[in-house]
């Protein structure tokens, strides 16, 4: 029996996907594109330099999970999306498991820590829809992105500018362009 080899890009760890997953259609690749986009728009210099985010490990973190919450409030508009926006997740999972693991922790306490990352992701969700659904992202940033310590300036004005602009950018596009990776 063959078994095909998936490597993350990111954290350069395999997968193995047996005849098991060849059998249901598995199709965690589909998603490797766009969640590489998203991960190069949330790492943009603008936002730890004009938006004042942390350039920390949880600051990157908190910038791309916010681009990847735009992407996937995106995604959930559109019923035939809901598979591109498990396997987006999932993607984001092995990444945040494979960062994590650089950092030396180990199986106990990545597991932890994995849940919490899901949770806050969740949470953020939530607050960026109800922010753009208000028409203010501002409440949102400060508790999600900035952890409750704003910057002083138009530093959150900035991204908050930014993530509606790419969310607003985002219901125009096509999804084959998104699934390809293609962000505005």
């Amino acid at each position: 029996m063959s078994i095909k080899r998936r490597l993350s890009p990111r954290t350069g760890r395999g997968r193995d996907v047996g005849w098991w997953g060849r059998l249901f259609g598995e199709r965690r690749d589909e998603a490797l594109p766009l969640y590489n986009a998203v991960v190069t728009r949330g790492r943009a210099e603008h936002w730890y330099v004009a938006g004042a985010v942390p350039d920390t490990v949880d600051g990157r973190f908190d910038m791309i999970a916010a681009v990847l919450a735009m992407v996937l409030l995106r995604l959930e508009t559109q019923p035939e999306a809901a598979a591109l926006s498990a396997h987006l997740t999932e993607r984001f999972v092995d990444d945040m498991d494979g960062q994590l693991r650089q950092m030396g922790m180990g199986d106990i306490v990545v597991g932890k820590h994995i849940g919490k990352m899901m949770s806050m992701l969740g949470g953020r969700l939530g607050a960026y829809r109800d922010g753009l659904a208000a028409g203010d992202l501002m409440p949102a940033l400060v508790r999600n992105l900035y952890r409750g310590d704003a910057p002083a300036g138009e530093a959150t004005a900035h991204v908050a500018a930014a993530l509606t602009a790419l969310r607003t950018d985002l219901d125009a596009m096509p999804l084959d362009r998104l699934t390809a990776g293609e962000l505005p």
